[in-house]
């Protein structure tokens, strides 16, 4: 049974609101987090963000092993490019459930090569923010 859910966004999520807000949207996902915060009990969502390979694989890896962990991903740009990551999911035992603010196969092409959704138990691609919600549903109930 899933206790806490470790939100973890990567490489430029952290400008959500700010870049390219026809795509991203015009909230900021400390707005959004408030909004999720309120929804869900107390304690059940933790959050991460960084613009660093390397913070993403030491956070999977200090979380992963935990029982009761469950894991939201937008690994950004990474999921294009990171064996790495794969490699740090895989390794884990907490379920991971990726999520995608855009519809990453409707974009430049380059962005339809997902190194990630084979290793993730589920994915939400395309669905704007709603997707986290999504995504934590999907991990209080199927996990």
């Amino acid at each position: 049974m899933i206790t806490q859910i470790h939100i973890i966004n990567g490489p430029n999520l952290n400008l959500l609101g700010q870049r390219d807000p026809e795509v991203y949207g015009f909230i900021s996902f400390a707005t959004y987090l408030d909004e999720l915060n309120q929804k869900y009990p107390e304690g059940l969502l933790h959050y991460f963000q960084t613009n660093h390979e390397g913070g993403i694989i030491d956070y999977l890896h200090e979380i992963g092993f935990d029982q009761g962990i469950g894991v939201i991903l937008n690994a950004g740009g990474y999921t294009h490019t990171s064996i790495a990551i794969r490699d740090a999911i895989d390794a884990i035992t907490a379920p991971v459930v990726e999520v995608h603010i855009s519809n990453i196969y409707e974009r430049e092409s380059f962005r339809s090569v997902n190194y990630l959704k084979e290793k993730c138990i589920a994915s939400f691609v395309g669905e704007g923010l709603e997707g986290y919600r999504k995504a934590i549903e999907h991990l209080i109930n199927h996990s």
